[in-house]
């Protein structure tokens, strides 16, 4: 196979480009296409609806965080596998980071990239023919893309979408279908994003209502019309992880609390030749023995900090493990591997204690960003001085640094001054930056 490609943006964050991209794909996939989804940032939790949708694996595209070579890698190996994909942007088209033309994080990049046409997504509520101005802005800005068409939603009536598409005619963008205001179509969500697609009742009922309504009002053959060939740097890295396998056999915590791991990363150790082995805190397991390394990836811990607690066989299980093997957290991995962690009532909760740190819920501060991280000293993710790239997305706080040092020294696109960041000892590390890939030295 070698699939054509589609970009689903829009003007800005909250135009339904999750749910009508979601819509897209299983619409395809019913049609008996082989669909593959890709999520243009760093989003956990986008790619796992994208798979739930199209029944094949998602991934991230992320131009700040990677090279053209690995981004290439990974869209090549979804356009292998596919007959059509459909990727989905972050925020609005041309959001980005200062950073190198091509690698500022936003969309754009992305189907500059791949050579994907762009279609546009526009929440029309509250006007008419301006949208079309809104379009053609999308439209002129950006030379390297080309924006195929457009599809409305929130459409309040039958007047209404002949009047945004006499706007649309004006400028020369075709319309490929018009969604009616339908709060049915609306995904459940909690403070970092849409509740989990493990977590979302009823999900492939949703997915199909979606599919349903997207077909009534989306011309698919239009949209399968306006895909394009697939265009990819010819300079590819090598098959090295995107991250340096933590261990051979790596004990990896999946469950309703920890659960945000890039797929790449997990598909990289993966062809390393690392086993990766899942256990569960929530149902109180242990890291595996027979692993030499573990790894608690983020989540929602916050939200199951008393479970976490009480998991006796756990908590033991992994001071043990820690005792003799590496063992390193992101975000809520991060927090449980702390002295303890304050839960949205104030409550506290003892956590492991193999790191100094003291979090909290209920003190909430928004965290969000991009940054390079380069290690303060040797550990599961490579020598003192590897620069990484990564991001963070929480709203928990710091309560008490304690007396570890540092995992890493961080800046952020913005020029920020270097500031130390998350907590080591022993075998143990954490930080609250979830990484994404090797920058190589600092």
């Amino acid at each position: 196979m070698n699939a054509r490609g589609l970009l689903i943006a829009a003007p800005r964050s909250g135009s339904a480009k999750t749910t009508i991209t979601l819509g897209l794909q299983r619409a395809l996939a019913q049609r008996g296409l082989t669909v593959r989804g890709l999520k243009c940032g760093p989003d956990y939790i986008d790619p796992a609806f994208h798979a739930a949708a199209t029944g094949a694996p998602s991934a991230n595209l992320d131009s700040y965080a990677m090279t053209d070579g690995l981004l290439g890698r990974i869209a090549r190996e979804a356009v292998d596998a596919a007959d059509i994909v459909i990727a989905e942007g972050s925020m609005g088209l041309f959001d980005a980071v200062p950073g190198e033309v091509g690698h500022t994080g936003a969309g754009a990049d992305i189907a500059a990239l791949t050579g994907w046409p762009v279609v546009l997504v526009i929440d029309v509520s509250g006007a008419a023919q301006s949208v079309a101005a809104v379009a053609l802005g999308c439209k002129l800005y950006d030379p390297r893309i080309r924006i195929a068409g457009v599809i409305l939603n929130k459409v309040a009536s039958t007047r209404h979408e002949r009047l945004v598409r006499q706007g649309m005619e004006r400028i020369g963008l075709p319309v490929l279908g018009a969604l009616p205001r339908e709060a049915s179509l609306i995904l459940p969500e909690r403070h970092l994003g849409l509740v989990q697609a493990g977590e979302t009742a009823d999900l492939h009922a949703r997915l199909n209502a979606l599919a349903e309504a997207v077909s009534k009002a989306v011309d698919l053959d239009a949209v399968m019309a306006a895909a394009a060939a697939t265009t990819l740097p010819t300079a590819i890295d090598d098959n090295a992880p995107a991250l340096p396998a933590p261990g051979r056999r790596i004990a990896i915590a999946r469950d309703a609390a920890f659960s945000f791991v890039y797929p790449h990363v997990e598909a990289g150790w993966s062809a390393d030749g690392a086993e990766l082995v899942s256990f569960s805190p929530l149902r109180d397991e242990a890291p595996p023995e027979d692993c030499d390394s573990c790894w608690l990836p983020g989540g929602y811990p916050e939200l199951h900090a008393g479970t976490i607690a009480a998991a006796g066989h756990f908590l033991e299980g992994l001071r043990g493990f820690a005792e003799t093997r590496p063992v390193h957290g992101e975000c809520g991995g991060y927090m449980v591997l702390g002295r303890n962690l304050t839960d949205a009532g104030g409550v506290v909760h003892e956590m492991a204690g193999l790191l100094s740190v003291e979090t909290s819920f209920a003190k909430r501060k928004m965290n969000l960003g991009y940054r390079r991280a380069v290690l303060a000293a040797h550990g599961p993710l490579g020598a003192a001085g590897t620069t990484l790239t990564g991001h963070e997305f929480h709203y928990a706080s710091i309560v008490a640094q304690g007396e570890d040092p540092p995992f890493a020294v961080v800046t952020d696109p913005h020029g920020s001054a270097p500031v130390p960041a998350g907590s080591r000892r022993g075998l143990v590390t954490g930080s609250f930056f979830h990484a994404i890939a090797t920058a190589g030295p600092a």
